[in-house]
């Protein structure tokens, strides 16, 4: 009877350890074939055939449609380039460049994966419309109040994150720096 109790309370155990670990990597994600690039973080392997098992799981889980090797790379960001939460309430300034790419989006989302809801229903910008400097750099600046230039509204949401994604480019599983791929820095301004 003893050995029967003991088995139950093993299997029992076992399960819960299981599925507690496949929930995990399935809502958190590992870092199998992740690029990290300052606070960007991609998948280039996520919309092919070699996508891993776990990137698979939280691909199912999400619903989403990664974008496909040939077609391009997303990069996500959920902290500024000190590695802080980015913070709704505050002003976030995204400046630089991006990788070589014939298009490119750049999003907010929420930490749930779905836009960020605001008034002007304005939820990203384009590289075919955003406004650049002489030198081609651009700023985004992303605040709860209108600002001047590229400005995403957040609503006032306590977290988020930014999507950007980038169509007909070079990077790919062999980019690891920022050498290979100039990211956008990331930095908070300032909050209330």
């Amino acid at each position: 009877m003893r050995l029967i109790l003991l088995t139950i309370v093993t299997l029992l155990v076992a399960t819960i350890v299981g599925l507690g670990a496949t929930w995990m990597t399935a809502t958190r994600g590992v870092a199998v074939g992740t690029i990290e690039i300052g606070p960007w973080t991609a998948r280039p392997k996520a919309g092919t055939s070699d996508i891993d098992p776990y990137s698979r799981a939280s691909v199912a889980r999400s619903g989403e449609l990664p974008v496909g090797t040939g077609d391009g790379i997303t990069f996500t960001a959920k902290t500024d380039d000190a590695r802080r939460p980015l913070d709704g309430r505050c002003d976030v300034i995204v400046k630089g460049v991006t990788p070589p790419a014939r298009f490119w989006t750049l999003t907010i989302y929420d930490t749930k994966g779905q836009l960020v809801a605001n008034t002007l229903q304005r939820y990203g910008f384009t590289s075919q419309e955003i406004v650049r400097e002489s030198d081609g750099t651009f700023e985004v600046r992303i605040a709860p109040r209108a600002r001047a230039g590229n400005w995403l509204p957040t609503g006032g949401i306590e977290r988020y994150m930014l999507m950007l994604r980038l169509y007909d480019t070079p990077v790919g599983v062999g980019t690891r720096t920022q050498k290979d791929a100039p990211m956008p820095s990331i930095k908070t301004a300032g909050c209330p």
